[in-house]
């Protein structure tokens, strides 16, 4: 049975390459689509729960747009569902990504200008020019130059690039610096390092990695997951995640974490897995 979750259909409309796999009333290519603003809920309906984000400039395969509301996939992990059709716009080709927490829009090339609205780590933009320290995009806004990296530029490691997120508040569903789940915070720092991820935690332990052995001594990088959680390996004890205990990203010792989430959340550990880290 196919996964809902990656599964481009809605009983009404579907991509055309389910033709003949699912029923639905029209078989559609879709149009790709850009968000246009800092960030947006993906929702298992229309008005409905949130269960995942995309940031500005990340792109997403509209399908139908009914009702203020696009049904369609994101392209970073083929995920699902309805956005505002409003956040999104035609899509553009990114030349440069934000590798900083959060940065600024600036209506002017000078960081004494008031900003007009912040971008999160992730958010992808298209660089026209470039004036005193700054980078101008398509919205006409400035970015500092420091802030942006080219968009195929990638990092080595997602413990550092997950450690940029410690302090965000937990939100389930979320992505970004303003808020961000457990598998959101390590689908960004994998993403990040050039490895692909899916979104949701169950997806991740189907997809990442190598099982470790019981008993096997972690390392840093490794993945823990529980059914409904997971964390990243900072060292051999110590681990990384974003979870509702401390509503937020946290360090925490790998044994107290295993503890608490055994009698209180998730039960016990289903499985530890190592990467194959880029070099």
């Amino acid at each position: 049975m196919s996964d809902p979750r990656t599964t481009p259909c809605n009983g009404r409309v579907a991509h055309i390459s389910l033709e003949g796999q699912v029923e639905a009333e029209r078989f559609v290519n879709g149009r790709w689509m850009m968000v246009q603003q800092p960030m947006v809920n993906i929702t298992d309906a229309p008005r409905g729960n949130r269960v995942s984000q995309l940031l500005f400039g990340e792109r997403f395969l509209s399908l139908e747009t009914a009702d203020g509301f696009a049904f369609g996939m994101a392209e970073r992990d083929n995920y699902v569902g309805y956005i505002l059709s409003g956040a999104l716009t035609g899509a553009e080709d990114s030349t440069h990504w934000v590798t900083t927490p959060a940065t600024h829009l600036y209506p002017k090339p000078d960081f004494k200008s008031p900003p007009d609205v912040a971008l999160f780590f992730g958010s992808q933009v298209k660089v026209a020019g470039e004036r005193d320290g700054f980078l101008r995009i398509q919205t006409g806004h400035h970015i500092p130059t420091q802030h942006l990296t080219p968009i195929r530029a990638r990092f080595s490691d997602p413990v550092g690039i997950a450690d940029l997120f410690l302090g965000t508040p937990y939100l389930w569903g979320g992505t970004s610096r303003w808020g961000i789940d457990c598998s959101g915070l390590v689908q960004a720092a994998l993403l990040a390092c050039g490895i692909p991820c899916p979104r949701d935690s169950d997806q991740q332990e189907a997809a990442l990695g190598m099982a470790l052995p019981e008993g096997a001594a972690l390392q840093r990088g490794d993945l823990v997951f529980w059914r409904g959680h997971v964390g990243i390996m900072a060292n051999d004890h110590m681990l990384l995640h974003a979870n509702a205990h401390h509503m937020a990203v946290a360090y925490e010792p790998l044994a107290e974490a295993v503890e608490r989430i055994e009698a209180r959340e998730f039960g016990a550990v289903t499985s530890y897995r190592r990467l194959a880290l880029p070099r």
